[in-house]
């Protein structure tokens, strides 16, 4: 992705917090049938290769696993937090007039070459793993054993499972740094007064950096 120095993020662990933070991740590959883009939940090992390593699965019905088990790379966009950018918000707008539109956004790109696997066990341990990270903090959470054993072992014949060690990673965290202190807490303070919570959140995020 286009990668401005002033928005580039390399921390590591901050790298895998906004892994983490993000829920649902999209996976594309390019291969035989063209690009292909999934929305899945995945778990992040941090600790397995340089990078960490993604698991997840895939419909068997959804031809992408294919491509997977093929060897080609893939490509795991994580978005985060987003947000619109008015210039009303810059106070060198009445100044000098010379400001546009714009977007704050936090993202990361994970590419790596997966291993597809179809062991009935491995898979259980990760729709496992899944659930429980995504059921944590409910009242009443769902566990794998809620639901009949017949109907859990169909389901996951369904579904085939992958782990991709991430090879090389890529973070932006676009949040107004290129522009003056006076225009940065012109965005910060704006947003912290709007009713939208995605534009608070990123207020919050804004308070974090340095103008």
């Amino acid at each position: 992705m286009y990668l401005p120095r002033a928005f580039a993020e390399e921390d590591l662990p901050t790298l895998h917090q906004l892994i983490q933070d993000s829920r649902l991740a999209t996976l594309v590959t390019c291969g035989e049938r063209g690009l292909q883009a999934s929305h899945l939940p995945l778990l992040l090992n941090r600790d397995q290769g340089q990078y960490g390593t993604l698991y997840g699965h895939l419909a068997r019905a959804n031809p992408q696993w294919q491509e997977l088990a093929s060897g080609a790379e893939a490509l795991v966009i994580f978005q985060g937090a987003e947000t619109y950018i008015s210039p009303s918000l810059y106070p060198s707008k009445a100044e000098h007039g010379k400001v546009v539109p714009t977007w704050n956004y936090e993202v990361v790109h994970a590419y790596g070459g997966a291993e597809v696997f179809e062991d009935p066990q491995r898979i259980r341990e990760i729709v496992s793993a899944l659930t429980q990270q995504h059921e944590a903090g409910r009242a009443s959470p769902w566990a794998f054993e809620d639901a009949p054993a017949d109907f859990m072992d169909s389901m996951l014949r369904a579904i085939v499972a992958f782990a991709l060690p991430i090879q090389r990673l890529e973070g932006k965290r676009k949040l107004s740094q290129n522009r003056t202190a006076a225009d940065f807490a012109g965005v910060r303070e704006g947003l912290a007064a709007s009713a939208d919570p995605r534009d608070q959140h990123m207020s919050q995020l804004m308070r974090q950096e340095q103008p």
